[in-house]
């Protein structure tokens, strides 16, 4: 193939990484994350929660990449094998709010009126009150772990899915392929969920990006105040949580676990930017 021929493809290419870089960015360390997470039986090199006094408190060498805490347990091992819990709690922490808001926010916008008054006071109720200090209260009420995160965080939030979701149920339902679909007799849950719901969850969609970074590091502090996951298991949160006290003699023990909270959580907003370009959606 000549060097003609393949001119136009390299300057396609170039074009291409050029204005979807972010997206590149932000699937890529989402991926590595992921990755990271499948294979960490394979590539964690010690038990991460297997202690040995003889190598407490060592700094990064090569025999252990970043070295240990006070337990004498693996750093790089627990990063490892946290990657499981904190994409676990990013994912499971969003789409929970996200169905219930969904599906509430589309009840509100279509149905408006009285269903719409009600539901819609119920959000304003929960947004009158801090989001983490609500999230707390239901998690000290429930007792540590990571159900009760969940639980705190199907419950609290959903409210924002809903108003972005009712917002535009109550633009699309005057549409005049709404019109239509009601003019055709069809039942008002397949002109719901079959005919305006695909048009208006692209906002919902480029949202649950940004809102697994809301709940990564919400989980990960929640962790930090031992309400979240329990030690021995390796998460990120707990792992900073455990090397505060030795800030300043072992800083590899909360620099690694938190430098990780840091790329997962800009691993979601760099997607979530992406999405909200290709979509066509601006927050």
């Amino acid at each position: 193939m000549s060097v003609e021929a393949l001119a136009p493809s390299a300057a396609a290419w170039r074009h291409f990484l050029g204005r979807r870089l972010t997206l590149v960015i932000g699937a890529g360390m989402l991926l590595f994350f992921l990755l990271l997470a499948i294979a960490a039986p394979l590539v964690a090199p010690y038990d991460p929660i297997l202690q040995n006094a003889d190598v407490r408190l060592q700094s990064p060498s090569f025999a252990h990449l970043f070295g240990t805490d006070n337990f004498g347990r693996d750093i790089l091992s627990r990063v490892i094998w946290g990657a499981r819990i904190d994409l676990q709690i990013a994912v499971i922490g969003v789409i929970f709010p996200f169905l219930i808001g969904t599906t509430v926010g589309t009840i509100a916008g279509f149905f408006g009126g009285i269903v719409d008054a009600v539901f819609m006071r119920l959000v304003d109720i929960i947004l009158a009150f801090p989001f983490l200090v609500l999230m707390l209260s239901i998690i000290a009420i429930l007792g540590p772990g990571l159900g009760s995160f969940y639980i705190a965080m199907a419950l609290v939030g959903w409210v924002s899915y809903a108003r972005l979701i009712r917002a535009q149920m109550l633009v699309l339902k005057g549409s005049d392929y709404a019109v239509a679909a009601v003019s055709l007799g069809f039942s008002r849950p397949r002109i719901m969920f079959r005919h305006l719901l695909p048009n208006a969850i692209a906002g919902s969609i480029v949202f649950s990006m940004s809102d697994a970074t809301l709940v990564l590091l919400s989980g990960a502090a929640v962790s930090y105040l031992g309400l979240g996951v329990q030690p021995p298991l390796a998460e990120w949160g707990v792992m900073v949580a455990e090397g505060q006290s030795f800030i300043t003699t072992a800083w590899w023990i909360t620099l690694f676990p938190g430098l990780s909270i840091v790329c997962l959580a800009f691993g979601f907003s760099m997607l979530g930017d992406a999405l909200g370009e290709l979509l066509g959606v601006h927050e």
